[in-house]
């Protein structure tokens, strides 16, 4: 009792979130034991920048809207990809696609408020941003081709969606057991394999996206140039609130420099094949003039299929899926509230991942889950305020139901986000090496993060080894690296044997 008693005196900031940057102010308020989310034990910091703060609306709604920013081109790309295998890009089903991409700003709004406040056991109500998965790409495409594309192949994709988001909120339900499968060893491979597969995503769009026509030019690299050094400049010059809001910042400066280069400099040019294009970094304003002002969502837009040939490989990702968020998860406690995750916030965090995906399929969207993006910005401004986090979910919802305010955003140039993003993704690299320093660096833990990251990782970026493997394992290892590191970590932490030290310990509980 005389150490419990001593534990609830200890200062705020033990265990919960990183100290408010200085000359943040903070409400005098009396320490509160971490009864909801937060580590057995610790208490929680109830400063304006800490997970349960009280921050001002003024300061909440612009950290809110760099996370918007930070995932908005990410949580529609899937769609557009998806959508086009199955052959619902043309003009015939123009309105269909329309629709889709609406319900998808909405439902990860939805999706992500539930995950920061909870609804019973269903979210961790931890600093996560939910949104479109683009983990299901490639086992999506297959199935397009597979089943000759058109609605019925993405109705069936929405079925097995369907039964796939309540299969994975079963295993969030029957978490506890599963985590001894997923030490800091495990889990910090996982979130550093990440941080290594989204750094390439963070350079393709530093230089205007691998699919422009002017990739790697001078304008698109000078532009995401200034964004990356005006971030640097506003967060470590800066303090307290502008600190915390250097990624919105330098993408503004963006914007506006964008918006100045298309007034002095030629905004098309001549492709390789004669063919005129408008370069990569020219803002679109046309798009947004004839965006309307209001829309209501779709039920169903696409009617739902339920077919094996869909829902077998559909499940399989499911698993895949609840190993990436527990990464997230792990990811963002750590690098921004500078502790392990809870078993409650893990198992909430996971249920909150299959029924968000399962209320996203029945709207027509793609599975709904952590972003990853999104966990690079918590742990690079340490900023994991709910309030904050729960502006920018509302800011996502108006845009579904606002159409010209998510124009506005979807026209911003992949050299804006490009300079913002390789910073944001590097941070979650050093976020897993942090998790895998908490313990001792046997050999056996090394043992486990070099296979795990030499083998696991290795394949996922170069998946044409896996050319003669079954389509079912290629599908699974070779279109994410973190699929494969984390299936060789867990794998690895089973079969050699532990430490004499971790053993005892074991032993002793």
């Amino acid at each position: 009792m005389e150490e419990e008693k001593r534990d609830a005196a200890a200062p705020a900031c033990k265990g919960g979130s990183a100290p408010a940057p200085k000359g943040a102010s903070e409400p005098q308020s009396k320490p509160a034991t971490a009864t909801e989310g937060g580590a057995p034990g610790t208490v929680k910091s109830l400063g304006v920048f800490s997970f349960e703060g009280d921050m001002p609306l003024s300061q909440a709604v612009p950290l809110g809207l760099q996370h918007v920013l930070a995932m908005f081109v990410g949580n529609l790309t899937p769609l557009l990809i998806v959508t086009g295998a199955c052959g619902l890009a043309g003009a015939e089903f123009a309105d269909v696609q329309l629709s889709l991409l609406q319900n998808a700003m909405w439902i990860a709004g939805v999706v992500t408020l539930v995950q920061l406040f909870g609804i019973g056991p269903v979210g961790g109500r931890v600093p996560i941003i939910m949104g479109t998965s683009s983990g299901f790409i490639g086992v999506f495409n297959s199935v397009a081709a597979s089943m000759g594309g058109g609605l019925v192949a993405y109705g069936a994709i929405m079925g097995a969606s369907l039964i796939g988001g309540l299969f994975e909120a079963v295993i969030g339900f029957f978490m506890r057991p599963l985590l001894r499968f997923f030490p800091p060893v495990v889990t910090g491979t996982v979130v550093l394999s990440i941080g290594l597969s989204l750094i390439s995503v963070g350079v393709n769009a530093f230089g205007g996206g691998n699919t422009a026509v002017d990739f790697g030019s001078a304008e698109n690299l000078c532009l995401a140039l200034v964004v990356l050094v005006v971030i640097l400049a506003v967060k470590h010059a800066t303090k307290g609130f502008l600190s915390a809001s250097s990624i919105l910042v330098g993408i503004i400066v963006g914007y506006v420099l964008a918006a100045i280069m298309g007034l002095v400099l030629p905004t098309t040019g001549i492709g390789p094949d004669g063919a005129e294009y408008t370069k990569a970094w020219v803002l679109n304003w046309d798009k947004v003039a004839a965006a309307s002002w209001f829309a209501i969502p779709d039920l169903m837009p696409v009617a739902p299929v339920f077919d094996m040939r869909a829902i077998a490989p559909v499940l399989v990702m499911f698993i895949v899926t609840a190993v990436e968020t527990i990464g997230d998860i792990s990811g963002v406690t750590q690098g921004g509230m500078d502790r392990p995750p809870s078993n409650k916030e893990l198992s909430g965090g996971v249920v909150c991942d299959g029924l968000g995906s399962t209320f996203a399929a029945a709207f027509g969207v793609l599975p709904n889950t952590s972003f990853s993006q999104n966990v690079g910005l918590v742990t690079m401004t340490k900023m994991v305020n709910r309030k904050a986090l729960a502006c920018g979910a509302i800011f996502l919802i108006m845009c579904g139901l606002c159409p010209k305010l998510g124009a506005l955003i979807s026209i911003m140039p992949q050299s804006v986000l490009g300079g913002a993003a390789v910073i944001m993704f590097a941070s979650i690299v050093v976020s897993g090496i942090q998790l895998i320093t908490r313990e001792p660096l046997t050999p056996r833990n090394l043992s486990i993060v070099s296979v795990a990251l030499g083998l696991g990782y290795g394949i996922g970026a170069n998946p044409a080894i896996l050319a003669g493997a079954p389509e079912m394992v290629s599908l699974i290892f070779g279109g994410s690296g973190i699929v494969a590191a984390a299936a060789v970590g867990v794998i690895l932490n089973i079969v050699l044997p532990k430490d004499e030290k971790a053993f005892q310990k074991d032993a002793s509980i």
